[in-house]
C-alpha cells in the first residue's frame, strides 16, 4: 500500500460499544449450556475481547477458543478456500459454542468452522457476526446474532484489516481514495 489513505466512518466507536452490549444480552437470553465462545482471528479479536467482557456483564462465564482461519491471503478478494492455520484445543463435545467472527459475506469461513464443530458433537453451534453483508451469501449459513447491516464495501477497521493495515481503528470505515472509491 502506498502512503496513508482517508478511511470514512461507517460505524462509530460509541454505536460499536452499544451494539456489542446489546448482543451479548441477547446471547445471555440464549440460555447456553457450557459455554466456549471460539473467536475467528485475526478479523474478530477486537470484537471478540469486548463481546467476553459484555458476556461477563450479563452473568455468563465462557471459555474462549481461537481458531485462526484464513481464505484471503495478502488482498482484498478471498481465495474461496478455507484453511486452518490454527485449530481450537478444547473438546466442544456436548458444549454450546458461539462462533465469532468479524464479517459474514460469502458465508464461507463461518460455514466450514460452523461445520467443523458440529462435527466434533458440539450441543449447539451459534454464530455471531458484527456485520453481515447480505446478498453476499456463497454457501447456506445464517448467523443468530448480528451487530451490523453493512454496505457493499471493503471494511477495516476495529479488528478488520487491508494487507495489515488499519486494524487498531476503534471504529469500522472503508478506505476511501482521493477519487472517493476504495
Amino acid at each position: 500500500m502506498s502512503g496513508p489513505r482517508k478511511v470514512e466512518v461507517l460505524f462509530s466507536e460509541k454505536e460499536i460499544i452499544q451494539r456489542v452490549e446489546g448482543i451479548a444480552a441477547e446471547v445471555a437470553a440464549a440460555k447456553p449450556k457450557d459455554l466456549l465462545v471460539v473467536a475467528v482471528l485475526k478479523g474478530s479479536f477486537m470484537f471478540a475481547a469486548d463481546l467476553l467482557r459484555a458476556m461477563h456483564r450479563v452473568g455468563l462465564e465462557p471459555q474462549v477458543e481461537f481458531f485462526h482461519l484464513s481464505s484471503y491471503r495478502e488482498g482484498m478478494v478471498s481465495t474461496g478456500t478455507v484453511r486452518i492455520l490454527r485449530d481450537i484445543e478444547s473438546s466442544v463435545k456436548d458444549r454450546d459454542v458461539v462462533l465469532v467472527d468479524d464479517i459474514l459475506e460469502s458465508g464461507r469461513t463461518l460455514a466450514f468452522a460452523k461445520d467443523l464443530l458440529v462435527a466434533r458433537g458440539a450441543r449447539r453451534v451459534l454464530v455471531c457476526t458484527l456485520l453481515e453483508k447480505r446478498g453476499k451469501r456463497e454457501v447456506p449459513i445464517k448467523a443468530d446474532f448480528v451487530g451490523f447491516d453493512c454496505p457493499d464495501e471493503f471494511v477495516v477497521g476495529y479488528g478488520m484489516d487491508v494487507a495489515h493495515s488499519y486494524r487498531e481503528l476503534p471504529f469500522i470505515g472503508h478506505v476511501v481514495t482521493e477519487a472517493g472509491k476504495p
